[in-house]
């Protein structure tokens, strides 16, 4: 396909689509330099073996594995013309990407609540990365939850419609991205200990 055909629109949608997919590369080079670090300090002494990951963390991967059917949904939902159905489903993402954060600061809680901290004498360096890798996945999300805002305002302002979806869609991809990376983080954290 050659990227140079096209109308304006379909050049200027290529062009976004493909400065996002750089974008979430680079995203997730940094956490694979971060999840690279981890294993490479699984071989200290003071490493914690038996660290074992809070609830909370089970029940926020589920709710953003929800919250990405739910954008896929939505953008469903306005490719249809419904333009209803689109509101209901975009405000269910939101709610559960705000549950999900909920859930992220319940399991830092159950974390210290056993008794490990992110700094000082009681933090270990087992803690210490997973509180690294935790915060900057939530400083994402809270990146993510802002393009949701966004998607959402445009979409009452009836900027979406059958054929003119790039916003919702830039915005969808983005947030699969950042549920992806949140599943693929949660399985390395729980299997790799």
């Amino acid at each position: 396909m050659d990227l140079t055909q096209g109308t304006f629109q379909e050049k200027r949608a290529r062009s976004r689509k493909m400065m996002l997919w750089f974008a979430m590369i680079s995203m997730f080079m940094m956490f694979a330099g971060l999840t690279s670090a981890y294993i490479v300090s699984q071989e200290r002494p003071d490493w914690l073996d038996t660290f074992e990951m809070p609830i909370a963390f089970l029940y926020s991967t589920l709710v953003i594995v929800a919250s990405s059917v739910t954008f896929h949904l939505a953008k469903n939902a306005i490719q249809k013309g419904l333009q209803g159905v689109t509101s209901l489903y975009l405000l269910l993402t939101l709610a559960l990407g705000i549950t999900f954060v909920i859930l992220q600061f319940v399991g830092f809680n159950q974390i210290i609540e056993t008794g490990y901290y992110f700094t000082g004498e009681e933090s270990t360096v087992t803690t210490s990365f997973l509180y690294i890798v935790t915060v900057t996945h939530l400083l994402h999300v809270a990146a993510g939850i802002l393009v949701l805002l966004v998607v959402i305002y445009n979409h009452f302002k009836q900027k979406y419609k059958q054929g003119q979806t790039l916003g919702l869609e830039l915005g969808a991809m983005f947030w699969h991205f950042l549920d992806f990376l949140w599943v693929f983080l949660f399985l390395f954290l729980y299997f790799l200990r």
